[in-house]
């Protein structure tokens, strides 16, 4: 699955990005769900969404989406985990798990520690968010994560389609 974010495009330019990336997803069967912009993913019938704490909380998202769309939240301490399990998203991101590069003004890392914390607390499938590299993948499986968000490091080595292979070879 695919999340496009871009915090800086105007709206009308992330709107043609996200159909152009539909039209490609669609060829390869690939999931696309949305950053933060519920209009957008519904304008071009992205698979779901990806909400943040200051964005449209889920179930008020999911009236608005879909039948069948995924809906995920992102949270960064034990009480935003918990309340996003009682909500109607289908998974919980929880992080950042390690310093992270790819945000401006990042909330605090957790560390693998209160991931695993975490996956004790909430039923909800849970995605690690926050600096997940090749290198600590496993270590953050290992704490409870059923899935990993990654961005910087798969640029880390100039080829994107291997390191996204190196990715599910962990698995």
């Amino acid at each position: 699955m695919i999340q496009l974010r871009d915090k800086y495009a105007s709206p009308r330019d992330f709107y043609e990005a996200a159909l152009a990336a539909m039209k490609v997803a669609r060829a390869l069967k690939v999931r696309i769900i949305i950053n933060d912009r519920v209009d957008i993913a519904v304008a071009v019938r992205a698979d779901g969404v990806h909400l943040g704490q200051d964005d449209l909380p889920p179930d008020r998202a999911r009236t608005l989406l879909a039948p069948g769309a995924i809906v995920g939240f992102s949270t960064h301490n034990l009480k935003q985990a918990v309340e996003a399990d009682s909500t109607s998203a289908d998974y919980v991101a929880f992080g950042p798990v390690f310093q992270t590069s790819t945000k401006e003004n990042p909330d605090p890392v957790v560390g693998l520690e209160q991931l695993a914390e975490i996956k004790r607390r909430v039923s909800k499938p849970l995605v690690a968010i926050g600096g997940i590299t090749l290198e600590r993948a496993e270590s953050v499986i290992e704490a409870g994560a059923d899935s990993l968000a990654v961005i910087s490091d798969l640029y880390s080595t100039g080829d994107i389609s291997e390191r996204v292979a190196s990715f599910f070879r962990l698995s």
